[in-house]
């Protein structure tokens, strides 16, 4: 059937085709003419302007707004109501705040027909997202140099609101607890509401915690939404969310206690803060566009202050050339104008170049770093020799040796056939009496790295069947396999390097007696586990981690390199310890546990955003800019020996070494949070900035632009090198360029003497090379880039700005030369 009907959509009538779904539905985001509420100036009969200068809060309560988000919902409703039957799609989430559009679930057909529908500006098939996967207070000077300045740890972060777009949160752990001395007043500036567990109906919100939603429509369209395992709610099934959510607002001085061993305690990066959940990913498949779209739109609108996103795209959307310009960077670019900062993990695609999933300039894309705190442990065999690994465990006895024996050589005879039983995860399979007293031999299969068996498992069949403790041996590895150590309650090793894992297995085969079949007559071979609970602090670090993705920045899915500098802060992300959700199965060690011990990326990101909060707390007036500003330039490229930063990366065995780190690995450097609350000069930017970055990037047509901003192009900027960020980069550097900055001194009047360096294919001079700024004052000054030598790499320096009271300011360089 077809139904021929007139539609009427902004002043366009037009007559349209509406035809019967056919074939497999999907979600779709779709966008539509009109300024969403930040940005709408009138014009609408009825209608009074609702947007926002830049940097500044939507006010959401006022009858302007509501009654125009009213009448964006209706619209959206009645282009979809006048083109298709009723019943033949499902309209998921109206975006009103920060991008005007809907995601809808409809066949590919009707997606064609709302292309060509009048009034619609893009339409694109939803994508997923991934995660991104407590000492570091110390490491980072928190208790001495910054908490103090904000009043005590129990004032860290006072009021100011973070905004979790993950996996949930579990609202019964003690680092979300509200405190019974000093309870937590209201925000009135934080408008968001609490869902009920539907289970225990008791309310997720607590003081501590003040908002709670979740968002999974376009997961339950996608048919891969689970209830029973995914929670419909915002409680955390994955483990994810509360790990984040603890890093960045975790109460103070919580134990760490795992296993009877107290690993210290844990605390957020701004323990006085509270904590938003807005849930969209989930455990199982991540998540979807469509749902952290809704997230971030609803946080914006409830009024948070700091936004983390330990989350990022699959792979590039289906549509869209731009890596700045999709549904998800569009409404980041919103959330920033309505003054909200944005932390969000660089990706997990390190060490290998061009692996970031952070691209835009009104982003801090975070990368990670390892902290100074090291744990390894190691095995002595009774030849003598001592064979590294990692253990989070006690020693055996002292001054005693143990027996060891292999699983292979311990099954219960009916067990052969049906299991490979060397992995250990079956206790039921192997004979008890010969394993009782003594050191159990495991193999490290590829189940482990899959995740169908875990080190936790190991442990409980060795304690189990009454071993003393239990060593897993690597036999081969593939290519950047990634240990790290698991807390365990029995003594036990895990012998990661090969070479090692072969000597101890030929000194097992030499002392282990066995008849003509094959069978042992007497076990010989003795070892002794050693103590590995305690960590050993390195004053190499910090140094940047394997897994942290790398630059060069690209601004387009053909993988062209772009004028932006990402990732732009390094923060720790290696074996962070904090809260886990019982219910979370995102790390198969840590099932049923109460805290994990974890690395990513996406643990580099909540230690900017509660780090932000701190900037906030005590600049409440500034951009988000200005904060990520004073993040950046305040940050070091030093180790605490004082040394160039390192960073991870693999050799031509695939062994991972050290090599000198880049711009490209750790941006502008590593955080450095005292230094941050006063950096003396910012570089500011705010959309109008932006809008003339995209303008002014090559190869970005300026109708796309226009589609996700709504706003006509700028081009004053000439190039996007001119974006007022602090780092300075050309990817294609002709001869020479000059690029303009302009700082703002948000500290006492200052005389700043500008030096430079650069590695010598490029030349660098800076105009002027002194200038005085008064409180409040601005001024610019520009850098001069000459090739010198046309290399075929990347050349880094920094301008580095030293004030006459004690301030120091250092942006990062990087071009490439092509031509002299």
């Amino acid at each position: 059937m077809v139904k021929m009907v007139a539609v009427e959509f902004g002043c366009t009538v037009a007559v349209l085709f509406s035809l019967l779904i056919i074939g497999k539905a999907d979600v779709y985001i779709v966008t539509i003419e009109g300024e969403p509420i930040i940005s709408y100036q009138g014009g609408v009969d009825g209608f009074e302007a609702t947007a926002v200068e830049s940097d500044e809060k939507i006010d959401t309560t006022s009858e302007s707004v509501t009654s125009y988000a009213r009448h964006l919902e209706s619209k959206h409703d009645m282009l979809l109501g006048m083109l298709f039957e009723e019943g033949s799609y499902q309209k998921l989430y109206s975006y009103q705040h920060l991008i005007n559009g809907f995601a809808v679930h409809i066949s590919h057909e009707q997606a064609e027909t709302l292309m060509h529908a009048p009034g619609v500006k893009s339409v694109e098939r939803d994508w997923k997202v991934k995660r991104l996967t407590t000492h570091t207070p110390q490491f980072l000077g928190l208790p001495t140099g910054v908490w103090p300045t904000g009043g005590g740890f129990d004032r860290a972060g006072e009021d100011i609101v973070i905004g979790f777009v993950d996996s949930g949160i579990y609202p019964h752990h003690p680092s979300f607890a509200s405190p019974n001395i000093d309870p937590y007043g209201p925000v009135p500036k934080y408008r968001g509401k609490c869902e009920v567990d539907p289970d225990t109906k008791r309310n997720f919100c607590n003081g501590k915690i003040i908002g709670a939603h979740h968002f999974a429509k376009a997961a339950i369209a996608a048919g891969v939404f689970n209830p029973s395992i995914d929670f419909d709610s915002p409680m955390d099934g994955d483990g994810h969310g509360s790990h984040t959510a603890a890093i960045a607002a975790g109460n103070n001085g919580i134990p760490v206690r795992m296993r009877g061993h107290e690993f210290g305690k844990a605390s957020g990066m701004a323990p006085r803060a509270r904590i938003a959940v807005y849930k969209a990913l989930y455990r199982l498949f991540g998540g979807f566009v469509a749902d952290v779209v809704a997230a971030i739109d609803q946080a914006v609108y409830d009024g948070v202050d700091i936004l983390s996103l330990s989350v990022g795209p699959n792979s590039p959307p289906a549509t869209t050339k731009t890596t700045y310009l999709n549904p998800f960077d569009a409404t980041l670019l919103s959330a920033v104008k309505a003054g909200v900062f944005v932390a969000q993990a660089a990706g997990n695609g390190g060490p290998f170049p061009k692996t970031l999933v952070s691209y835009s300039p009104w982003i801090a894309s975070v990368a990670a770093a390892i902290d100074d705190r090291r744990y390894k442990n190691h095995l002595t065999l009774g030849n003598g020799k001592l064979l590294a690994g990692l253990g989070l465990s006690p020693s055996t006895h002292p001054n005693q040796t143990y027996t060891l024996v292999a699983a292979n050589d311990v099954l219960l005879d009916s067990s052969v056939v049906k299991y490979s039983a060397s992995d250990c995860q079956k206790p039921e399979v192997l004979n008890k009496n010969l394993v009782q007293g003594n050191i159990l031999l495991c193999g490290y299969s590829f189940n482990f790295v899959v995740g169908t068996a875990s080190i936790k498992k190991v442990s409980e069949t060795a304690k189990s069947l009454g071993a003393i403790g239990f060593v897993l041996v690597v036999e081969n590895v593939s290519p950047g396999t990634k240990f790290d150590p698991v807390p365990v309650g029995v003594p036990g090793i895990l012998i990661t390097d090969v070479e090692r894992s072969m000597d101890l297995i030929d000194y097992y085969n030499i002392s282990t007696v066995r008849d003509w079949t094959g069978r042992v007559k007497s076990f010989k071979a003795t070892g002794s586990i050693g103590n590995g609970l305690t960590p050993i602090l390195h004053k190499s670090a910090p140094q940047v981690a394997i897994f942290s993705a790398r630059g060069p920045n690209i601004k387009d899915f053909s993988f062209q390199e772009a004028d932006l500098l990402k990732p732009d802060i390094l923060a720790p992300g290696s074996l962070i310890w904090a809260a886990w959700s019982p219910n979370g199965t995102d790390e198969p060690d840590y099932v049923g546990e109460g805290f994990a011990m974890i690395s990513g990326t996406s643990m580099a990101a909540p230690h900017i955003a509660g780090i932000a909060a701190l900037i906030k707390q005590k600049h409440p007036r500034w951009s988000p800019s200005a904060i990520k500003s004073a993040l950046m330039t305040t940050s070091t490229t030093m180790d605490r020996a004082g040394r160039p930063l390192q960073a991870q990366q693999y050799s031509e065995t695939q062994a991972i070494k050290f090599v000198s780190a880049t711009p490209f690995d750790y941006g502008s450097g590593h955080v450095d949070p005292r230094a941050a609350l006063d950096p003396g000069l910012i570089f500011d930017a705010g959309y109008q900035d932006y809008l003339g970055f995209l303008c002014t990037t090559p190869g970005i047509n300026s109708n796309e632009i226009k589609k996700y901003t709504n706003s006509p192009c700028n081009y004053t900027m000439v190039r996007p090198s001119n974006f007022n960020s602090p780092s300075i980069t050309v990817a294609h550097l002709v001869k020479s360029q000059t690029v303009t900055r302009r700082v703002t001194n948000v500290a006492q009047e200052e005389t700043y003497v500008i030096t430079t360096r650069m590695s010598p294919a490029v030349a660098i001079e800076a105009s002027p090379r002194a200038m005085t700024l008064r409180p409040g004052a601005s001024r610019k000054f520009s850098v001069t880039l000459t090739v010198r030598s046309v290399t075929g790499s990347y050349s880094f320096g920094e301008v580095m700005m030293k004030g006459s009271r004690g301030h120091k300011v250092r942006i990062p360089v990087v071009a490439m030369g092509y031509q002299r």
